[in-house]
Parts: C-alpha cells; structure tokens; sequence
C-alpha cells in the first residue's frame, strides 16, 4: 500500500481552512490544518509533508515569511500561496519568497485540486489524486463529470458548472444521505440562506432532466439533505 500524500494548510480564516482540509481529505491527502504563521512553522518542523498551502495574510507570522524560512531549511518541499492578493508585485513577492504556485481567492476547489496535482506531479512525480470514476452510471442514466455531460434515456444534455458538481456530489452519495450544509460548503463555499434558495433551484433543475429516467430519482430527506435513488437493478 502505497504511503499517502501529506499536505499542511495554513489558513487563518476558520471556515475557509476548514473547507480546504476536508475538501482535500475527501480527495485522499492526510491534511493538517493550522491558523496562524508560526503554529504552521511548528507543525512544519514535525516532518513529513509533501507539500504546504499557506494563506500570505496571516496573524503572527505571515505567508511569506513562513515560506522564507522553510525555504532556509527545506530547497524542495512544494508551496502553494492561497491569497486575496493579486498584484503584481505581491505575486513576485511570492514566487521570490520560494512558492511553486500562487492561487488567488475565490478560486474553485476543483482549480485547487488541480493545481495540487499538477506541483505534486512536477516536483515529487506524484500521480494525481483522481479516485472519482471518468463516468457515473446511474440507473440508465451516464454523466461524465469532466465534461459535464449528462445522458439519460431521452438524449444528452451539456450541464453548467454548478449542476455538475451538484450532481457529482449526489452520484459519490448514491442510495445515500447528501448532508445539505455539506453540498453547499463544498459547491457555493457558504452555508448561507441565499445560497440555499439558489441550491434548491438546481436541485429542482436536476429532478427535471432526471425524470427522463425512470429509475432514478432525488429524494428530499427531512432535515438532512438530498439522496440520490438508483432503483435499477444491480
């Protein structure tokens, strides 16, 4: 058994390091999460970690100095800077404080992934972390999640952005509860009222194209969520 990928994120906004870690241990990284500069530099020190993702406006210490002084220490571990910066100079300022990439929030946690994959792949020849299938089968019903493309019994329908990552996390929980706060952390990154309302509309699109196959239907489950049915037989 091949020895899993271990990742640090550093990121002083509660909600968004949150996200980040479980987003990323549901993508099969062990992450550590931490909330300031020097408790990153302490849990750096421990060893171990294949890559870190620090956040550069952090109290304590902040992202660049953090990544100056792994750099002292370490020439190879990659580093990836998480920032609401987008100038410039604070890019050179990254890549000159020793980062292999830089993402500027709000970014997609899909974009995220990649960019993951892609540093890992170049620095350490890391194979990416793709554990989710090229297609779902559902019932008689195919979607391919890369290239949003949804084919049920009456044709094939090209999804947008958020009905496809909607409709992937419902085909990764078939015959299973989808937590609805979950979904929307991981799709609109808020558990918010609005984005609720907004949810519930796509779910609504989704039942439509949906009944097209018979033998698949999404559930409302009373104070839970959603759960995708596949009663076609196995």
């Amino acid at each position: 058994m091949s020895k899993p990928i271990k990742l640090l994120v550093v990121e002083d906004d509660a909600n968004l390091g949150t996200l980040l870690a479980g987003y990323l241990r549901a993508k099969g990284y062990e992450t550590e999460l931490r909330t300031d500069g020097q408790q990153g530099w302490k849990a750096y020190q421990g060893g171990g970690f294949d890559l870190v993702l620090l956040d550069v406006m952090m109290p304590v210490k902040d992202g660049f100095t953090l990544a100056r002084e792994i750099r002292q220490k370490d020439a190879d571990t990659p580093i990836i800077f998480l920032t609401a910066k987008s100038m410039k100079q604070d890019t050179i300022q990254g890549f000159q404080s020793g980062a292999d990439d830089y993402v500027t929030k709000p970014f997609g946690m899909e974009e995220l992934l990649l960019r993951v994959s892609a540093v890992l792949r170049r620095t350490k020849g890391a194979a990416p972390r793709t554990e989710e299938p090229e297609t779902y089968q559902v019932g008689a019903t195919t979607f391919d999640p890369r290239k949003q493309l949804l084919r049920t019994p009456a044709g094939e329908r090209r999804l947008t952005t958020k009905e496809s990552e909607l409709l992937r996390l419902l085909c990764a929980h078939r015959n299973e509860v989808l937590q609805r706060s979950h979904a929307l952390t991981i799709v609109w990154g808020n558990d918010s009222y609005f984005s609720g309302r907004s949810m519930d509309v796509y779910i609504a699109k989704l039942r439509k194209y949906l009944r097209e196959d018979p033998s698949v239907e999404i559930i409302n489950v009373h104070g839970q969520g959603f759960r995708l049915i596949d009663s076609a037989p196995q």
